[in-house]
């Protein structure tokens, strides 16, 4: 059943209850009452309300580490926490509460393949104190016009991986000093990828392509002509399908073994990948196992001291290592006084993927603890 014909037929039903959600390790629950979102909660980082206020400027990198310690402490609601000390407005915490929730069933609506489960009468406490309810109905418009905007994001950007060129004359209004519109266009002078973008203004996919393709619209920015050349290159063989790479039952059988040596990293990385090639309740229940043991493990080897990370691999070392745009905005959170722990904290990126990766630094001694 696609999620939006399931969308409109709760919202027609005024359904109460709760609606979850999964595709592979990514979880998503949506609380209803009399067809509305009450509450949505997710474990993708990007989607958590803290994430959201950094990304509309209203709180920095500092003040949500701040409001975290708190939250751990008291057991208290982040936005909460935030109003308490004064960071920002109940109103600003309703406003991204709002764009949270939406974002929240907004986003699965382009996912190709998942599970769902609704259980009527099923309700939990709102976050924060704040009533807020949105109609499915209304949620279903949305999803019809982000259709419109995704297909146009298709045509202009060929992927993530492409940087942009800034044309400054061409800009409707010059941004205002520490806006996300400046925060923005800086990034883009400076050349990082769209996906580089993404994580280091901690933005959803959606917020960030859609304010892209408005500049775009104005002749305000352009792809990189030449990288996206240098990509088309690389493309077609990262696209064939490998008719000799081994099928999910191998690679399951492959993982157990190296489970069992104690290679949780490549014993992840293998069912991700039979996960991938065919999903089913046992690879789904293994991933999880197998990532929450290697979360266990990296939480002790990295997070039991209070290490400060510092960059000693020299440039040239660095641009040797091919890094993702993950990679890349974990070490440019190195400054020699951050806490690896408070590092991931306030990472957009899932606590095992940051771990992970800074597992994979000190391996190849691009930092040190």
């Amino acid at each position: 059943m696609p999620l939006k014909d399931l969308v409109v037929y709760l919202g027609n039903r005024k359904a109460t209850g709760s609606l979850s959600m999964e595709r592979d390790v990514v979880r998503k629950q949506v609380v209803l009452h009399e067809g509305q979102v009450v509450n949505a909660s997710s474990n993708e980082p990007r989607e958590y309300l803290g994430q959201f206020l950094i990304n509309l400027g209203h709180i920095t990198e500092e003040q949500f580490q701040r409001a975290y310690d708190t939250q751990k402490e008291t057991h208290v609601f982040l936005g909460r926490v935030l109003v308490m000390i004064g960071a920002v407005t109940e109103d600003v915490v309703a406003n991204a509460l709002s764009l949270k929730m939406r974002e929240t069933l907004l986003e699965a609506f382009q996912w190709h393949s998942g599970t769902f489960a609704f259980e009527p009468d099923k309700v939990s406490e709102s976050p924060a104190g704040v009533d807020l309810a949105i109609p499915l109905t209304e949620i279903h418009r949305e999803s019809e016009l982000r259709e419109t905007v995704w297909q146009a994001v298709r045509r202009v950007f060929p992927s993530g991986k492409a940087s942009l060129v800034l044309h400054r004359a061409n800009l409707a209004e010059v941004p205002r000093p520490g806006s996300l519109d400046a925060r923005l266009i800086k990034l883009i002078e400076d050349g990082f990828s769209i996906d580089e973008l993404v994580l280091r203004l901690h933005a959803t996919d959606f917020f960030l392509y859609q304010r892209l393709i408005a500049l775009h619209r104005l002749d305000a920015i352009s792809v990189d002509d030449e990288q996206v050349l240098e990509m088309s290159i690389d493309d077609p063989v990262e696209a064939l399908d490998d008719t000799d790479s081994p099928g999910p039952d191998t690679l399951v059988a492959n993982a157990h073994r190296l489970a069992d040596q104690g290679s949780l990293r490549d014993a992840v990385a293998l069912v991700r990948r039979a996960n991938q090639l065919k999903t089913t309740p046992e690879t789904s229940a293994l991933l999880q196992d197998l990532e929450n043991r290697w979360l266990a493990a990296l939480r002790v080897q990295l997070l039991g001291k209070r290490h400060v990370p510092l960059l000693v691999a020299t440039a040239d070392q660095i641009r040797a290592q091919s890094l993702t745009a993950p990679e890349k905005y974990l070490l440019s959170r190195l400054d020699g006084k951050r806490t690896l722990f408070h590092i991931v904290s306030v990472s957009p990126l899932r606590e095992l993927d940051a771990l992970g990766h800074f597992e994979r630094f000190v391996e190849k001694k691009l930092i040190s603890l």
